[in-house]
């Protein structure tokens, strides 16, 4: 069992719960549609990791940087930036049969945590970013989310028990693209008055 440590409490998640087509430009580089419907995947705890790695049993994988949330009583005490991790390729044949996307989304090390901070009072002024050995890849904003944070939780519970500790992804921006052993990975995440958090990763 993976666990997640957060102001001296340990918290042992039960599963990872994704956002699919949640950024406009994204959906278009992906070749994908806008749905009226949120759309939602989940990863199990043995795939939460603080290691980003590059393969995955011979298969290569993408990054992609989201903005998450540590739940606690069906509402978010945390936040932090991670990467979802996908196999791309199998990704586009399982699409293509109108598979699930397990295989591709759901393996061991496939969702990379940073580590948690405080959430703010006001969440519609935060950013994030990603530089790959220092140039700007990913950027996201909370503006340009299509389903806000508030919305998705309040749709998950509609349907799906959120135990304590879960966390949630909520999508990525366009800029995706394959992780490179020795590449250094960081993120932030700020607003225009702070930084709320600054890590890097050397991915393996």
């Amino acid at each position: 069992m993976n666990n997640i440590q957060f102001n001296n409490k340990i918290f042992s998640p039960t599963k990872c719960i994704c956002v699919g087509r949640n950024y406009t430009a994204h959906i278009a580089e992906m070749g994908s549609e806008k749905t009226e419907d949120i759309v939602f995947f989940c990863k199990p705890n043995a795939a939460i990791s603080s290691r980003l790695i590059s393969v995955h049993d011979s298969d290569e994988l993408h990054f992609e940087t989201e903005l998450c949330f540590l739940m606690e009583n069906s509402r978010p005490i945390a936040m932090t930036l991670g990467f979802d991790l996908t196999k791309r390729e199998i990704q586009r044949e399982l699409k293509k049969k109108g598979l699930p996307w397990e295989r591709s989304k759901a393996f061991n090390g496939a969702a990379v945590i940073g580590p948690f901070v405080d959430v703010p009072a006001q969440l519609d002024t935060l950013e994030f970013t990603l530089h790959v050995d220092g140039s700007l890849r990913q950027h996201g904003q909370y503006g340009a989310m299509l389903f806000k944070p508030d919305e998705i939780f309040a749709d998950l519970n509609k349907f799906m028990k959120i135990e304590d500790g879960d966390i949630v992804m909520t999508g990525t921006p366009a800029g995706v693209g394959g992780v490179i052993a020795g590449a250094k990975y960081q993120v932030r995440l700020f607003d225009s008055g702070r930084t709320y958090l600054s890590h890097e990763w050397i991915a393996q």
